[in-house]
């Protein structure tokens, strides 16, 4: 489980092996842990002094957007949630439930953004005003959504620490709906009428 908050963002090294440049998150990383790699649990399975490796199975790679990538690219990475640790996003699971568009990424007064983002139709019912989404791993808070678009605030902090200040219109975004809004839906989806 992962909280959203970004530890540090590292450059792809090599796609065969798929392969990370970083510093932050190697400091206690060992083989077989999970590593959150734009949003998508991923084991290392290699480590370096300054790389780790992780396999990507065919499932992943159609799921997400990590099939884009290429050398030099910036991927948004973070560790898994320990005990002790504070949730200071919201929970992460990882698991990424597709693939939106990057349609805008505005700047705004003092240092602030606005990233919109086209999302696939069947995650509609899962994204609410003031709601938690994953984007690239990020944990944000939905500023405003309609049919088909999330808007949300970046505020300058999240904006130099993560790989949105490389991000173009017309990328794909990895999205993970609040795990919450997912159980809420079946259990819903599982109410006989009164």
């Amino acid at each position: 489980m992962f909280t959203g908050i970004i530890e540090e963002s590292g450059a792809v090294e090599s796609l065969q092996p798929f392969s990370i440049r970083c510093v932050r998150v190697l400091s206690d990383l060992t083989p077989g842990a999970s590593i959150a790699v734009n949003g998508v649990c991923l084991t290392a399975v290699d480590i370096t002094a300054d790389t780790f490796s992780a396999d990507i199975s065919p499932e992943t790679y159609a799921r997400t957007n990590l099939g884009d990538l290429k050398a030099g690219d910036h991927v948004n990475l973070e560790r898994p949630l320990t005990l002790q640790a504070r949730l200071s996003g919201h929970i992460v699971q990882g698991h990424v439930d597709g693939t939106g568009v990057l349609s805008a990424l505005r700047a705004l007064k003092d240092g602030n953004w606005e990233l919109e983002v086209q999302t696939p139709r069947e995650l509609d019912r899962f994204l609410v005003y003031k709601g938690s989404i994953a984007i690239d791993g990020i944990s944000l808070t939905i500023a405003s959504v309609s049919e088909g678009v999330v808007k949300v605030a970046i505020i300058p902090h999240t904006y130099e620490h993560t790989n949105l200040a490389g991000r173009k219109p017309g990328e794909r975004v990895n999205i993970e709906c609040d795990v919450l809004a997912k159980h809420v839906d079946k259990l819903l989806a599982h109410l006989k009428p009164v």
